[in-house]
């Protein structure tokens, strides 16, 4: 499924405000004194998918703690510690790599932290996440089963809920996940504009967070698509509908992107800064996986997807992104190989 948004405007001071480069930078002298800080690398891969370059950006090796997320539910997790103390403890619900993000967080800030996953989120993440200090608790067959687990327990026992989603009413917490996510952008200093980002999506944090930092800095003229799974197309069903939708979808091996609900705050944001949005099928995303670790980069299926969106493309879209053999193009390798469950 393909989409090309109709609500495409320009980016406004209020983005800017919002998500952009002067948060990115702040995020940047908030972790250049951790002492697993490092630039993660990019991969050029010259003449992939018929562009001139595709640049990976891969977030397998982030800080030890294997994805992008290290950055933001850590980032959250900081701020709130610093202005209200450690002592009250943190809780989230998780598919695997936020969880432990804010785990990590919450050891270094010295806070308890308990972490919720579903039934079918792998053991590997459970075992991680006790390795940081976290408690574990099992909740439900899904994601949002999980997430209502979590909020049910800050309400009751007055914890921190740092969640990477946003509703109404909740949105500081995970506006700070966002914004340290834009920090791996802030790390291509040195890089030529991209003509095109594809970024995967789950409730859409990192996406909206490649958006708001890629027009604060490259301006209106990269291609921004946005690709998920065909089971969970939470956000492209809510741009088509003009307004957040929760999908049914179905079961998908991409389980990190298995959400059926967007973030309010990235679905505010994408409806008019994303300039396409599409869904692939968990074979796309192992193939997309297969052809990168033959490249030398070893991704896990959703670490893969930007890739897979990119590779699944038909010649009508390409044509209407301009995407051809002087373009380039940026993906986020969002995570590395994941151990079975």
């Amino acid at each position: 499924m393909e989409y090309l948004n109709p609500a495409r405007s320009p980016c406004t001071a209020q983005d800017r405000a919002l998500i952009g480069t002067q948060h990115a930078r702040q995020a940047r002298a908030h972790f250049t004194p951790h002492p697993a800080y490092r630039p993660t690398p990019v991969h050029v891969l010259p003449g992939l998918a018929g562009t001139r370059a595709v640049h990976v950006k891969n977030e397998s090796g982030r800080m030890g703690l294997g994805s992008f997320k290290a950055l933001g539910g850590a980032y959250a997790v900081h701020l709130l510690a610093r202005r209200d103390g450690p002592g009250t403890p943190f809780v989230c619900a998780s598919a695997g790599n936020h969880g432990i993000s804010v785990a990590s967080g919450a050891r270094e800030a010295g806070a308890a932290c308990v972490v919720y996953l579903s039934e079918d989120v792998p053991e590997a993440f459970a075992r991680r996440l006790r390795g940081l200090g976290a408690e574990v608790r099992r909740s439900g067959d899904d994601y949002e089963a999980s997430m209502s687990a979590a909020l049910q327990a800050a309400q009751e026992q007055g914890w921190r809920l740092v969640a990477d989603s946003s509703w109404a009413g909740y949105t500081d917490v995970p506006l700070d996940v966002m914004r340290g996510y834009t920090l791996l952008f802030e790390e291509l200093a040195d890089t030529e504009a991209p003509t095109h980002v594809f970024v995967q999506a789950g409730v859409g944090g990192l996406a909206a967070a490649a958006a708001g930092y890629v027009r604060d800095r490259w301006g209106e003229q990269p291609k921004i698509v946005i690709v998920e799974p065909e089971g969970a197309p939470c956000l492209i069903e809510s741009a088509r509908a003009g307004r957040p939708l929760r999908v049914q979808g179905s079961r998908t091996t991409l389980g990190r992107l298995d959400c059926r609900e967007p973030s309010l705050l990235a679905h505010r944001l994408l409806t008019h800064l994303a300039d396409l949005y599409m869904t692939i099928t968990d074979d796309q995303g192992a193939a997309a996986a297969r052809l990168l670790a033959g490249h030398g980069v070893a991704l896990s299926d959703c670490g893969a997807a930007g890739a897979a969106g990119l590779l699944a493309l038909g010649p009508a879209t390409r044509a209407a992104l301009s995407l051809g053999d002087t373009s380039r193009v940026l993906l986020v390798g969002t995570e590395g190989p994941v151990e079975p469950k």
